[in-house]
């Protein structure tokens, strides 16, 4: 068992801010570990005759700040064998100090003399009120997923131009290019430096240093967030409310079937047609289905957005286990094997037929070959295509005999999805793609005379034309 390491916060300014219990600790100390020598205070402190070791030859010559943080770790670890130790940290121990957290993590016996955080100078030379929401990020992991655009933000650690640069390229994501940002350099001291400048100005004209902090004020501009989730939601829920649309509040599960089948419908259309626009307005369309879904069993009590993500984002880090987990995997049908395999344990019972799960209510060629895929699953196969192609010869030759049947059309069409299977084709897209094609060649044929007056022969010389320019 190590012996005890004193945490002393050096606060955020200089020597005449430090507490007094922190200050005659330090004092009575032989030596003291520092994280950075880079503080306005450790020059005041050296001048009074205290002695400091310092980490900052660790941040030279490691690679990323984690190893800079294991190796502070490990070095103060090894000291506490040998005897009690102070290890000084900038502001206060417990905001943003990654090192502080390591050694909690690693069970060290700590004892915390806090400094000023130096939230407190900000808010200060800010005149902001964290009450308000705010959020306090690490410039050099910033993660926008998890950016509230709404609240007040706090983004440390923006120590040269170059983390300035990252961060307003990250930033310009999700605010505007002119936002209105703040810099704010050696808050509470002396040397307190505040700049107000546009977002796209901030690696430009300011000048940056340990010891800046970046505000961003919240984002109030309409078109912007109308780009962030939340914001959907509560339209949603407003749409629904007491006050809203009488259209939208009588909706149920059952009334939006046909329109989620619509849309996914004119979603994949705009996919055909390789129109961006298309794809991301019908997009919207899908999620709007789907929230409007969520909004339902809100309303009902029964589930939220929330438990519709967590479902799916669960079961997406389940199947793919040799993404999130130790599972090796060859190929993508060791993929497809894995997420049957996990499928089937989830479901629990066992099935009653290796044809359970396909969907009735899903275009029948689609339904054709899925089928087909299950019963293959079980070893329901030709060994290759040319068995398929013999039993296709066959139930055309059945629906020649009698072609009023539709059960033997239905067995054409059963046939002609196998091969395609076997092929690696889609017979539900190969027919689609025929659909569309059909239609430019027949419009071409109407834009060059009157239908009513041609002979087929004339139509069918202009389909030829349509064939050869490629539509």
């Amino acid at each position: 068992m190590g012996y005890t390491i004193t945490v002393v916060g050096l606060g955020s300014g200089e020597l005449n801010q430090l507490p007094l219990g922190v200050y005659r600790h330090l004092k009575q100390q032989p030596l003291v570990w520092l994280r950075t020598k880079e503080h306005p205070v450790v020059q005041e402190l050296e001048a009074e005759g205290l002695v400091f070791e310092s980490f900052d030859s660790v941040y030279e010559s490691s690679d990323t700040f984690e190893e800079v943080y294991d190796q502070i770790v490990e070095t103060l670890l090894s000291k506490s064998e040998e005897m009690a130790i102070t290890y000084a940290v900038p502001g206060h121990p417990f905001v943003a100090e990654r090192t502080v957290e390591l050694l909690v993590e690693r069970g060290a016996d700590l004892h915390v003399l806090g400094g000023q955080s130096f939230l407190d100078t900000m808010f200060q030379a800010l005149r902001i009120d964290p009450i308000n929401g705010f959020q306090l990020l690490d410039a050099t992991a910033l993660d926008l997923e998890r950016l509230q655009v709404t609240q007040h933000v706090l983004i440390g650690q923006v120590y040269d131009g170059f983390v300035a640069g990252d961060v307003k390229v990250q930033l310009m994501e999700r605010y505007p290019d002119d936002h209105p940002v703040t810099l704010v350099t050696a808050a509470g001291t002396t040397q307190e430096r505040i700049e107000h400048i546009p977002l796209f100005e901030m690696d430009r004209m300011a000048e940056v240093n340990n010891l800046t902090t970046l505000y961003v004020p919240p984002l109030e501009d309409e078109s912007y967030l109308a780009k962030d989730f939340a914001t959907l939601k509560q339209i949603i829920a407003t749409l629904r409310g007491p006050d809203g649309c009488p259209w939208d509040r009588k909706q149920t599960h059952a009334s939006l079937r046909k329109y989620l089948l619509e849309e996914a419908y004119e979603l994949i259309e705009a996919i055909n047609a390789e129109d961006d626009d298309a794809i991301i307005e019908e997009l919207g369309d899908v999620l709007l289905q789907v929230m409007l879904h969520a909004q339902i069993g809100e309303d009902e009590g029964y589930f939220d957005i929330r438990d519709v993500i967590g479902s799916i984002s669960e079961k997406m880090v389940r199947r793919h286990p040799h993404v999130f987990g130790d599972v090796t995997v060859e190929d993508a049908s060791d993929v497809v094997k894995n997420w049957n395999t996990i499928k089937q344990t989830e479901k629990g019972e066992k099935k009653q037929s290796q044809l359970d799960g396909v969907l009735v209510d899903q275009p029948s060629l689609m339904r054709a070959e899925q089928l087909q895929k299950k019963a293959a699953h079980v070893g329901f196969e030709w060994d290759d295509v040319s068995g398929a192609f013999e039993k296709l010869e066959e139930e055309l030759k059945e629906w020649h005999e009698d072609l009023s049947d539709e059960s033997e059309l239905g067995d054409v069409l059963f046939s002609i999805v196998n091969i395609a299977r076997y092929v690696g084709l889609n017979a539900e897209q190969a027919l689609e793609q025929t659909n569309r094609k059909f239609k430019r060649r027949f419009e071409y044929v109407e834009a060059n005379g009157d239908l009513h007056q041609m002979t087929l022969e004339q139509m069918d010389a202009l389909w030829n034309e349509a064939k050869e320019k490629g539509l």
